[in-house]
């Protein structure tokens, strides 16, 4: 890329270049895209490919966050418990 060109006569590849040199990362979900979620224990285990011990034990530690539980329906926020599942510590 050529450094004296106008930033108006950049490609969008290009411009897209240029931040990512500078340090801007790409959103990784876009706006007006529908959550995902997954449901029960169950939609856990397959999330995370485990056992039905350790989804409970997601379920009520790393992602509690994620979970909204009313009686025995369990919804998780799928996105939300990959970012939590992420950033556990």
């Amino acid at each position: 890329m050529e450094l004296r060109k106008k930033i108006g006569d950049l490609s969008v590849n290009e411009f897209v270049h240029l931040l990512e040199t500078m340090g801007f990362q790409r959103a990784q979900k876009r706006e007006g895209e529908p959550k995902r979620y997954v449901f029960g224990l169950k939609g856990i285990r397959e999330l995370f490919n485990v056992s039905h011990v350790t989804a409970q034990k997601y379920k009520d530690g790393i992602i509690a966050d994620a979970v909204a539980q009313q009686g025995a329906k369990i919804i998780v926020d799928a996105d939300l418990a990959m970012e939590l599942f992420k950033n556990k510590k």
